[in-house]
């Protein structure tokens, strides 16, 4: 069986794709199963297309796009079914999908996150009103099997569609392995993207808190924006590689999630966290949508609704080396039974299977 897969960036590069099905790609394939990616965005239109100005360029890239996807519809019917990821094209109405529905080809929706509701980056707000988030509904009624990354979004889905499947967001637990810890001091850490690193600015009046009270016992890393700066926390945001990327988490020793408790934040898939506890760092997380489910408080990672619950966990598990251990156990063990590439992907190979 075949299937082309419509995304917007090139493999390795989009959390929601690499967590949710490229790294299910080689075990698909071993199954019978041959996944062809179509992505819009090469490193360099990602570059351009998510830093400040550009205004032409951008436009040359989203009009290729359109191109591109053009003929993904033209060759559709040389698959045996098209998974869509989050969307097909950067802007506009379900178009393409509608179009790709009339080919008869079997069409597969996956989102991981509530894109129903609208969120631009800094560098793109002018492109907000080409967004069209309400085309959510309209690919979900299009879509044969709907993929949904956790139950509220599957809520959402189930009243356009009812074949609607939830399978979580995963971490591959053979790549993403616990290291020996040195204890000397203690880093509290966070990875995320440029869009997001105003969740971390929420925790910050915490770890300044944290900061006066253990002094040069804590340090704090930030992984994913390189241009933010705290001077008072004597914080350097690092880029973030997927080269490097597990060997620079390894280095935290507790692993923080703020979120606000929005509906946005309600969709998410808990993907931050689960990273952290593959790694055997003990989360602190909001108590925000899915990572309710996620966590059992006390146990495999703690949740926190506000400053003081915050600056509670947080100096428990400074103070505490081995509850960080055996909180990070625990969370492990969680991802592995639930969250992982091995726990998920006999899922994704019943969706696929070609019917005999």
């Amino acid at each position: 069986m075949s299937v082309l897969v419509l995304c917007m960036h090139y493999p390795g590069r989009a959390p929601n794709q690499r967590f949710r099905i490229e790294q299910y790609a080689d075990y698909l394939a071993q199954q019978g199963v041959q996944l062809e990616f179509s992505y819009l965005l090469n490193e360099k239109e990602d570059r351009i297309f998510y830093s400040p100005g550009h205004f032409f360029k951008k436009l040359g890239i989203v009009w290729r796009s359109l191109q591109k996807r053009k003929a993904d519809v033209r060759r559709a019917k040389q698959f045996d079914a098209v998974l869509i990821i989050r969307e097909s094209l950067f802007v506009g109405p379900a178009f393409i999908e509608k179009r790709l529905k009339k080919t008869g080809v079997p069409l597969y929706y996956d989102f991981d996150d509530a894109i129903w509701r609208l969120d631009v980056s800094r560098s793109n707000r002018w492109f907000g009103f080409l967004k069209f988030p309400a085309k959510t509904s309209s690919i979900i009624r299009l879509a044969d099997v709907v993929i949904a990354g956790n139950q509220y979004l599957a809520d959402y889905a189930l009243q356009f569609n009812s074949a609607v499947k939830i399978i979580p967001t995963t971490v591959d637990t053979d790549s993403f392995t616990p290291a020996e810890k040195k204890q000397d001091s203690i880093t509290i850490g966070w990875s995320g993207s440029l869009t997001t690193t105003k969740h971390f600015d929420t925790a910050v009046p915490v770890l300044l808190r944290l900061k006066e009270k253990y002094g040069d016992r804590l340090s704090f890393k930030l992984i994913g924006n390189s241009a933010y700066y705290n001077k008072t926390l004597n914080l350097q945001g690092e880029a973030w590689s997927a080269a490097t990327e597990v060997e620079e988490l390894r280095k935290i020793d507790i692993g923080i999630m703020p979120l606000p408790d929005d509906e946005w934040s309600k969709g998410k898939c808990g993907l931050k966290g689960l990273v952290y506890m593959s790694l055997g760092i003990p989360a602190v997380m909001s108590p925000v949508g899915v990572n309710r489910e996620i966590i059992r408080h006390g146990e495999n990672g703690c949740l926190a609704a506000g400053p003081e619950e915050w600056f509670a966990s947080l100096c428990e598990l400074i103070e505490n080396e081995e509850l960080r251990k055996k909180m990070g156990e625990e969370g492990r063990k969680t991802v592995v039974e639930k969250f992982s590439v091995a726990s998920q992907r006999a899922h994704y190979l019943q969706l696929f299977r070609p019917k005999p």
